[in-house]
């Protein structure tokens, strides 16, 4: 056994975790967005960037209600795949949650975005460029290599038609997982490399998704230089970047701006249907154990409770948990 300490907001919490994590994350199965117009958002995703359309469903009644913790719900959930990788757009149909800010940037830490691995940057932003993206970085930027672990990556940040942030990535040879490294087949959009998540302390995120997710850390990095300020757009950005990755599924990536430091906090007073919403969907062997953990660590749930549900004949455990800086984290388990 070992101690560590957790911040939660302004409280700390001390508790004692096991060497060997239960409940380890299996995978991450999907990262899940909240859109305001469903049929625009699909447009955009399969028509500008590639991704298939695998489900389209409504759902509703009390098991959702007490997931998602909001009455009176009505949702149409669409799960779309890219390469291996799956993301979940969500409609709340009989609610109006509120816009991204217009002044959000990219050190708030309610941001988060999901990094599209293209297998050619030139044309992969000719792509989104002619449909009128609004963009975030400048322009496509190559990382130096005063940046070693990143030296070679190419990236471009910009906004879908509800303000979420996304990310180009290119990787050289040498970078990345192999599997960026094969045929590409003509496709320009190949996977989902990684959601990042922005953290105030990367310690502290550390204990939660290493420590109680047991979601093993990859590496780390730290970016500064004009490079990095102009894909970020936020001047003077000096970052450090900790990669985590569960046995499969995209990666979980920490952002850390140690100058000008963090901006806005996430918003105390959040619901899953704000559009800012997203809940990266993480699938364990035992849900029970890890609401009980987290129960006794004191964190934030945005769940009523553990909801058992049967839908289209499977059974599921599932909650949602907010992180040290209030990202939400869909734990589900498949009951055999």
């Amino acid at each position: 056994m070992k101690k560590i300490l957790l911040y939660t907001g302004a409280f700390i919490k001390t508790f004692l975790v096991s060497t060997l994590v239960m409940a380890q994350v299996q995978r991450v199965e999907a990262v899940g967005i909240t859109v305001r117009d469903m049929n625009r958002s699909l447009k955009f995703y399969t028509e500008v960037l590639g991704f298939k359309k695998v489900s389209d469903t409504e759902y509703k009644g009390e098991s959702f209600e007490k997931l998602e913790g909001v009455f009176g719900l009505n949702i149409r959930v669409a799960r779309l795949q890219l390469g291996d990788e799956f993301i979940e757009l969500t409609d709340y149909l009989t609610t109006g949650g509120r816009s991204i800010p217009e002044d959000a940037h990219s050190n708030d830490l309610f941001f988060q975005h999901i990094a599209i691995v293209v297998s050619d940057m030139d044309k992969a932003f000719q792509q989104v460029k002619k449909n009128s993206v609004e963009f975030v970085s400048t322009a496509p930027q190559t990382l130096p290599k005063t940046i070693p672990p990143a030296e070679g990556v190419q990236a471009f940040y910009f906004h879908d038609p509800d303000n979420h942030n996304l990310e180009l990535i290119w990787f050289p040879k040498g970078k990345g997982q192999d599997k960026w490294h094969a045929d590409p087949h003509g496709k320009v959009f190949l996977g989902i490399d990684h959601t990042a998540i922005g953290v105030s302390s990367t310690e502290a995120s550390h204990h939660f998704y290493a420590d109680l997710l047991g979601i093993e850390r990859k590496g780390d990095s730290w970016n500064k230089g004009v490079e990095q300020e102009h894909l970020n757009n936020v001047e003077g950005a000096s970052l450090h970047i900790t990669g985590y990755r569960s046995p499969a599924g995209p990666g979980i990536e920490f952002l850390q701006y140690l100058s000008p430091g963090p901006g806005k906090k996430y918003p105390e007073d959040s619901r899953s249907d704000d559009i800012w919403h997203w809940q990266t969907i993480l699938i364990v062997s035992d849900a029970e154990a890890l609401y009980t953990k987290f129960k006794d660590a004191g964190l934030s749930f945005i769940s009523k409770e553990l909801v058992h549900q049967q839908v289209n004949g499977v059974h599921t455990k599932s909650f949602i948990v907010r992180d040290p800086d209030g990202h939400a984290m869909l734990i589900r388990e498949y009951v055999k």
